[in-house]
């Protein structure tokens, strides 16, 4: 099905070039590191964490969190055209795919949120139920999606290996 986008140029440069695979696999790897980095300092405040750090302080962390995203479908885009009918049948991929696109929806959702309420919660002193619970859900899911990105690289060399 994906024959003919794995024997394309760009997955030829991407595979062939001895610095191509490496270069955009440090780039998916510091992209992975910055996303979930950072919607881990957002859900972990919004969970009671870091007290001395204001709500309104995390609208600030939102711009790097879509750029790293960005960054991600990117990288990533170029990872899976190397293979794709490896990565398409596998689940761990599909499960990571699944994650990804409920995790952004839910950081959208906290963004919103945070844009909104923000400085009612620093004068509360404490989060909304429903901000906390959505950024509880955010933190579950990025972290499966963490997991299951490593499951894909990690089964797929012990498959091929």
């Amino acid at each position: 099905m994906f024959g003919w986008l794995e024997t394309s140029q760009l997955s030829a440069l991407i595979r062939g070039e001895p610095w191509a695979w490496p270069l955009v696999l440090t780039l998916h790897s510091l992209g992975t590191a910055l996303t979930i980095g950072l919607v881990f300092i957002v859900t972990l405040k919004m969970l009671g964490l870091f007290r001395k750090l204001p709500y309104a302080a995390l609208g600030r962390f939102f711009s790097p969190i879509w750029g790293a995203l960005a960054l991600q479908a990117v990288t990533g885009f170029l990872l899976w055209v190397t293979k794709p009918g490896e990565y398409t049948a596998d689940g761990a991929f599909e499960l990571k795919i699944i994650f990804l696109a409920v995790g952004a929806y839910l950081i959208w959702s906290l963004h919103g949120m945070i844009a909104g309420e923000a400085p009612a919660w620093d004068k509360a002193g404490k989060a909304s139920s429903r901000a906390v619970q959505c950024a509880a859900a955010a933190l579950a899911v990025w972290s499966g999606a963490l997991i299951a990105g490593r499951l894909t690289a990690q089964l797929g060399s012990l498959v091929a290996g």
